[in-house]
């Protein structure tokens, strides 16, 4: 049996500010900051095994679902590790084996835990070199964007070359993803990142986005619930009509994706409240409430149970 030289975990992130749009895809450098909720539930394992050269497999482990990543994606995953080795002077090879417990490529930013897991486990082999999670983030967003904001929790900021922490006085919310789709998406987020720059509604997509980030850290830190709702929901519906406003239009909501807004959006409307909306490049919604709401997400969840909808709940 080959010799595991490391492994490492690291969890995926959900962005109410979003990462659409680069001004270098070649160093995935936003063109605005973006905000996001580290998802400590949703996370990918990368273990590094001694090997005559670099390759990749898929990770089976109990309570982990195996990746299929494509030929494009593999490449993808291993000229990172590449980058990786040489930034820290490591010569062995590796078979690199990931595996996520929650669906890949569906919009649920695998693509984030997996580079940020994977820049985790080099890094713990090297023997120099600076390992700090801000360091880690620098490297990581060099593989994947969003996967800077992995690094840190429960918040995180990403403006520039990495992402760092930030308080915004809530440790923790219940998270409830709803799943309108989990197959593999046709249009990938890097594809997306290109595409939108083109889109018509892209010119002043930088000012928007500029201006609810700073609405919604206030918005936050002062607990006013329903401002944190409205900046959100305006948030990825922007997005998503860059996706379909592009000179090659894409898309990719559904029937499912509207039935599941439109009964959080009855929740407020029966009570007043409910949870912060958002959704990221795919068909899933992801619900967020505060601890005091639990009751509210036990009712949501069954309504979207009984429409034969799956859900993952954080806690």
């Amino acid at each position: 049996m080959s010799e595991i030289r490391s492994e490492a975990t690291a969890p995926s992130n959900i962005a109410l500010i979003k990462y659409m749009g680069k001004t270098s895809h070649e160093s995935n450098r936003p063109t605005n900051p973006s905000l996001s909720y580290t998802l400590d539930h949703l996370i990918t394992k990368v273990r590094l095994v001694a090997a005559d050269k670099d390759g990749w497999a898929p990770l089976t482990e109990p309570g982990f679902e195996a990746i299929q990543l494509s030929e494009k994606g593999q490449l993808r995953y291993l000229n990172f590790l590449s980058k990786l080795k040489s930034h820290f002077g490591i010569t062995e090879c590796f078979r690199v084996e990931s595996a996520n417990n929650f669906p890949s490529d569906c919009g649920i930013a695998s693509s984030a835990s997996s580079f940020a897991a994977l820049t985790k486990a080099v890094a713990a082999l090297a023997k120099q070199g600076d390992h700090s999670p801000e360091a880690l983030s620098k490297l990581s967003r060099q593989g994947s964007g969003s996967s800077c904001r992995s690094l840190f929790t429960p918040w995180a900021v990403w403006k520039d070359e990495a992402a760092e922490p930030v308080d915004l006085g809530i440790d923790r919310l219940i998270h409830v993803l709803v799943l309108g789709d989990d197959s593999v998406k046709l249009v990938s987020s890097s594809e997306a990142h290109k595409r939108v720059a083109q889109s018509p509604l892209f010119d002043g997509r930088v000012d928007r986005a500029i201006d609810r980030f700073d609405r919604l850290m206030v918005a936050l830190r002062e607990d006013q619930w329903k401002e944190a709702y409205q900046i959100c929901w305006q948030e990825f519906w922007d997005m998503h009509a860059l996706f379909e406003t592009s000179p090659e239009p894409f898309g990719y909501m559904n029937a499912n994706s509207l039935l599941i807004l439109r009964e959080a959006e009855a929740q407020w409307r029966s009570n007043g409240t409910g949870p912060i909306v958002t959704m990221d490049a795919g068909a899933n919604v992801h619900l967020m409430y505060k601890d005091s709401q639990s009751g509210l997400v036990d009712e949501i969840v069954q309504r979207y149970q009984e429409l034969g909808l799956r859900t993952v709940r954080s806690h």
